[in-house]
């Protein structure tokens, strides 16, 4: 027997946003066997140190439930990597929880914190999940644009608070153009929050991946933030292993109870043999990091010359590994219809503009992403040489 199915039995929540226009560029790319410079993961392999290391956890027999906020050796782990990169004190007891990817930690963060109706300030261009974090969490979005220069406009962010403003989301390096934030946007930032009362919630996955001299600050680092901020981090970018989906936050004890709840009702907790073997990660070298900014550097001016050449206008980006490129003059297409034209004519897959930014700016934007072999974006530049306008 059919049964009819009515829209009404849907919850509201989902009206507000769409399926992941990133990962939809993705299915496009592998219909037209496009190189696929649209999702930012690396094709490329994952360290064999930590290859083996997941390899013999799960030989070892890690193969049951960890304790739900986290494997205590890992906790202890990050606690360690937190003092010493991001100068965060955390007790790794009661102030870290690991997650299923940066992602989950964002999820729960959002909704430990926000009631129904209350208002979160997130800076423009964005990257695509924090829309639908905040509907699902019942947050109305206030959106501030960046400057053309990826600057902060003051007036803007200031008039964006209000006794409505429950928290503000930074994402420093910034998905999808690269900005990181200078420890003055960032004292900024905290008298805002301090000010109002707000809670900032940090999503720091690139943190190692920086340019020109760039250091990474985390907010929760600067005076009166401890206790305000979330702090978001994960090993998808920086080990190359975006599949595994480990993450965390960090917080003060109140907050950290409140997003460990929500966890562990969420996804109960993050898979045990690659908790284990991140321990190995977070064990690495410094000079693991700086070649790793090394290595993305390379692939970094590799496709912003092929891009420029190709008609586009970018900016350098400032970390991350992606660029946020201006549609070429003349092509009479917006980002949507552009970005299909490249991936089905050209074989190239980038995003769509509009899928990080509330307004029109992002209709003449593409993001491309540059975490790929040399080989692959060689390609994608000879291809790309051929692009008819």
């Amino acid at each position: 027997m059919a049964y009819a199915f009515y829209g009404a039995m849907l919850s509201r929540r989902v009206d507000h946003f769409v399926e992941s226009v990133i990962r939809d560029m993705t299915r496009l790319s592998i219909k037209h066997d496009a190189i696929n410079l649209a999702q930012g993961f690396p094709d490329f392999p994952a360290p064999e140190e930590l290859k083996r290391a997941a390899a013999d956890a799960i030989m070892g027999d890690y193969n049951q439930y960890s304790i739900t906020w986290g494997a205590k050796d890992l906790r202890e782990e990050i606690s360690r990597k937190a003092l010493k990169y991001n100068h965060i004190e955390a007790d790794p007891e009661s102030e870290v929880t690991v997650t299923c990817g940066s992602t989950e930690a964002m999820m729960a963060a959002m909704l430990a914190l926000i009631n129904e109706g209350e208002e979160v300030v997130v800076f423009e261009p964005f990257y695509e999940n924090y829309g639908p974090d905040a509907a699902v969490s019942g947050a109305v979005p206030r959106f501030v644009p960046l400057k053309d220069d990826c600057t902060i406009d003051e007036d803007a962010l200031t008039s964006a608070f209000n006794k409505k403003t429950r928290a503000l989301i930074l994402n420093t390096p910034n998905n999808p153009c690269g900005k990181v934030f200078t420890k003055d946007e960032l004292k900024l930032i905290a008298d805002l929050c301090a000010d109002h009362d707000v809670i900032a919630v940090t999503d720091e996955i690139y943190e190692y991946i920086l340019y020109d001299g760039k250091k990474h600050i985390s907010i929760a680092s600067l005076d009166e933030m401890k206790d305000r901020t979330i702090t978001i981090s994960g090993f998808s970018k920086t080990y190359s292993v975006t599949g595994w989906r480990i993450g965390y936050a960090v917080a003060e004890k109140r907050l950290t109870s409140a997003i460990r709840k929500v966890h562990d009702f969420l996804t109960v907790g993050a898979p045990a043999p690659l908790q284990h073997a991140c321990v190995t990660a977070l064990k690495f070298p410094d000079p693991y990091y700086k070649e790793l900014a090394k290595m993305y550097d390379g692939k970094r001016k590799l496709l912003y010359n092929a891009l420029t050449k190709a008609g586009f206008r970018c900016l350098l980006p400032e970390g991350a590994y992606y660029i946020l490129a201006d549609i070429p003059d003349g092509v009479g297409m917006d980002d949507m219809e552009f970005a299909r034209h490249l991936v089905s004519k050209v074989g190239v897959a980038a995003v769509p503009g509009s899928s990080f930014f509330k307004g029109e700016a992002g209709k003449h934007k593409l993001r491309f992403t540059f975490s790929k072999k040399e080989e692959t974006l060689m390609e994608a530049a000879r291809r790309l040489e051929g692009l008819k306008l």
